[in-house]
């Protein structure tokens, strides 16, 4: 296949300083590889600071981490927190390249999962959006692919005891994909997680990015069901990252407030559905 021109957009807002760094380091170890495996020409990353100025100080830090072999990066900062979709949207007009990566500045990418997606895209020129396999630093996976959600299910998921959900188990395990998500690859994945996604960027132009609406939460949702109309979205077992991230239930009742908001939008847009 043809060498390809890859970019990547990571938003921080506050992110911390040695998960950041290790994303970096962890991105430009799987450019150089890709590169010298044929498959990648030019990178080009952009880091989105939606942090207030004392916070901002963490980016530079990070960033001596970054092999200056892989490429260039830009950082765009200094418009406040104006919610990750947007902060994505920034770079819009920038990208040339055929390949579009969206990252979260808490995973860390395996040093082959770079080249497995560009030759996953090769190989399914059907796919427009791609999700990987996602790990937590302990090893245990994460289904972060997933069906149509339900009220109930987001409930369950992100908010009942323990004893609730392991009551509903079966419910949460197939909005969570776990009947078909392991070690093979699977295409006509209806949502994907925004802590990776890597798009054809002419796709991600031509459906404008994300919906600026979504302040934070569900945008990626909402980007999987706008690019699924269009193209395919899979899932690539053999593109593998470690997520450090965590539920919104667990980062404060601002986050839960984000959350509920942002779930009133993508029902009210896409389709309620209620059990």
């Amino acid at each position: 296949m043809p060498a390809v021109q890859v970019s990547a957009t990571i938003v921080t807002y506050g992110a911390d300083a040695d998960l950041f760094a290790r994303t970096l380091r962890s991105l430009s170890a799987a450019i150089i590889h890709a590169r010298a495996a044929g498959l990648l020409a030019e990178a080009a990353v952009y880091v989105v600071d939606n942090g207030p100025r004392e916070a901002s100080a963490r980016v530079p830090t990070a960033l001596t981490s970054w092999d200056l072999a892989a490429g260039r990066v830009e950082i765009i900062s200094g418009h406040g927190n104006v919610g990750y979709g947007r902060a994505n949207n920034f770079v819009l007009e920038k990208l040339t390249s055929d390949v579009h990566l969206i990252l979260n500045p808490d995973i860390e990418l395996e040093r082959d999962t770079l080249s497995a997606t560009l030759l996953a895209f090769n190989e399914h020129p059907e796919v427009g959006l791609l999700a990987p396999a996602v790990f937590s630093e302990h090893g245990a996976r994460q289904y972060l692919c997933k069906r149509y959600p339900s009220l109930w299910v987001l409930f369950l998921r992100g908010f009942a005891p323990p004893a609730l959900q392991r009551r509903f188990a079966a419910r949460l395990e197939h909005y969570e994909m776990r009947d078909v998500i392991a070690e093979r690859f699977v295409a006509g994945v209806p949502l994907a997680s925004g802590c990776f996604m890597a798009a054809r960027t002419a796709l991600f132009k031509r459906v404008r990015g994300f919906d600026p609406r979504f302040f934070l939460y569900f945008e990626d949702y909402d980007l999987s069901l706008r690019m699924g109309r269009e193209a395919q979205v899979a899932y690539v077992p053999t593109a593998r990252i470690v997520h450090h991230g965590g539920e919104a239930s667990r980062k404060g009742w601002r986050h839960v407030a984000w959350f509920m908001q942002s779930a009133w939008r993508f029902f009210s847009t896409h389709g309620w559905k209620i059990a």
